[in-house]
């Protein structure tokens, strides 16, 4: 089964980014893909939903599988297609935009590898059925909103890839981000970072390592990043308590430090803050 928007080619490309096509293929055992060097000038990103298939690189063939996926930059070769056994659905995505979109991947270290896996597919799995949905309803009718989901899906997956190493880091990964909603609802609790490494049975210095490889970001980020919104929630919403309250329960002791946090990821104070939505509570 088949399902694919093909899309006009912008001369003058007035947006970021930008799709020339998008599509997903399920139960096609015969699909396959092979374009020379050149044949090609647009980013693709081919996803693996299920199954499995393989891409050949340099001479080497690559099992994909599940959440994993191939990225090629314009021009490259290209060559991978659905093993007959196990066929795969895919979901892929041709994409384009000016000098800025080329320099936004290679920023974000896109260009040191063509095979990645997404730590959480669900996002980008939503979102490219949006874009797809689009393209099929409106085809150019609405270039803005084709534009805005391309660009929401590229961002996800800039967000979710990490570099394709099925052997390291694949379950360790997955360990982690089924740990994240236990730290962020324990987050105003004193962070102890050996008891968190105990948990996943790992040294606190490699606990940090897996940590910053699936989140792109420390544990302590983290737990600041979830006090700091709890704190936001119940500055607005307990508003006959003082600022010192919603600091120590947050899990900050001290009032200056919770302001300095604040103050640092919002651009305010805490008072001001609560100001800003109309609240005037004590503190």
């Amino acid at each position: 089964m088949q399902r694919q928007s093909l899309l006009l080619t912008l001369p003058n490309m007035p947006y970021f980014c930008f799709p020339e096509s998008v599509g997903h293929y399920y139960d096609e055992p015969e699909h396959g893909v092979s374009r020379e060097a050149g044949a090609l000038n647009n980013f693709n990103i081919h996803y693996v939903v299920s199954g499995k298939g393989y891409v050949e690189l340099d001479g080497v063939v690559h099992e994909l599988r599940a959440g994993e996926a191939v990225l090629y930059f314009p021009l490259q070769k290209q060559r991978y297609y659905s093993s007959y056994e196990e066929p795969w659905s895919i979901r892929w995505f041709h994409f384009y935009g000016g000098s800025g979109l080329r320099d936004y991947l290679m920023e974000q270290g896109l260009h040191k590898s063509s095979l990645w896996m997404l730590r959480q597919t669900g996002a980008w799995e939503q979102m490219h059925e949006e874009l797809l949905q689009e393209a099929e309803s409106y085809r150019m009718l609405r270039p803005v909103q084709l534009s805005m989901l391309a660009y929401a899906l590229l961002t996800v997956f800039v967000e979710q890839a990490v570099v394709w190493n099925r052997d390291k880091g694949a379950s360790s990964g997955d360990r982690i981000m089924a740990l994240l909603p236990l730290m962020q609802q324990e987050a105003t609790k004193p962070f102890v970072l050996e008891e968190w490494a105990d948990r996943l049975g790992v040294t606190p210095y490699y606990f940090c390592k897996l940590f910053k490889s699936a989140t792109k970001m420390t544990p302590m980020d983290f737990i600041t990043r979830s006090r700091l919104q709890a704190a936001k929630q119940w500055l607005l919403e307990r508003r006959e308590d003082n600022i010192g309250q919603i600091a120590e329960e947050a899990g900050y002791p001290s009032v200056s430090y919770f302001n300095k946090r604040f103050m640092v990821h919002e651009g305010m104070t805490p008072t001001a803050y609560r100001k800003l939505h109309g609240v005037n509570g004590r503190g």
